[in-house]
């Protein structure tokens, strides 16, 4: 039997928060590569989208056209975002994709690349493909970002970095503000 129309519509809102909140936390933790204080991931979570579809045989959920999740002063947009999910009763999310123009910000922080994942199993985030890291006037340049939300070790490669023009050399490069002497 098919779930009826409005079971599938509260449960693609439902997941749409859930995604949110957890987008929030997982992307705090890539902005924390960076130097990010603590971050409260208890504060309302809110998302914008131009479409939200609920896919749920595929138990997923999909947020289309100019994505925005904010919670606090985290945001993360991106053009298309995706959730997996299990509904054993109670959804709980696997894994989040995010796609088009990944970009997390937070203060003077800002993390951007071509797309990301958080795997909720493995508790792991990656950020790929022409990875720009800016704090203020810092910056840092990768392929890929890696972070291990259980050990705490973030990383950046040259791993998928560009492949043409500036940075196209598949190694990790940065630049750091020097404080002016007085």
């Amino acid at each position: 039997m098919r779930p009826s129309l409005s079971k599938l519509a509260a449960r693609g809102l439902i997941g749409g928060i859930i995604a949110g909140s957890l987008t929030a936390l997982a992307f705090g933790g890539v902005a924390g590569a960076q130097g990010i204080g603590a971050f409260n991931t208890n504060q309302p979570v809110s998302f914008d989208a131009d479409r939200i579809e609920l896919q749920d045989r595929q138990n997923r959920v999909v947020l289309s056209g100019d994505v925005v999740i904010t919670q606090g002063d985290l945001r993360l947009t991106a053009a298309r975002t995706t959730i997996s999910y299990q509904d054993a009763g109670e959804l709980t999310i696997q894994r989040l994709d995010a796609t088009g123009g990944v970009v997390v910000t937070r203060g003077n922080e800002r993390a951007r690349g071509d797309s990301g994942i958080y795997d909720f199993n493995r508790s792991v985030i990656i950020l790929s493909g022409g990875v720009a890291i800016n704090r203020g006037g810092d910056q840092l340049d990768g392929g890929r970002l890696v972070i291990d939300l259980n050990s705490g070790l973030s990383s950046v490669d040259g791993a998928s970095a560009r492949s043409s023009g500036e940075g196209a050399s598949g190694r990790v490069s940065g630049t750091f503000a020097v404080p002016e002497s007085d």
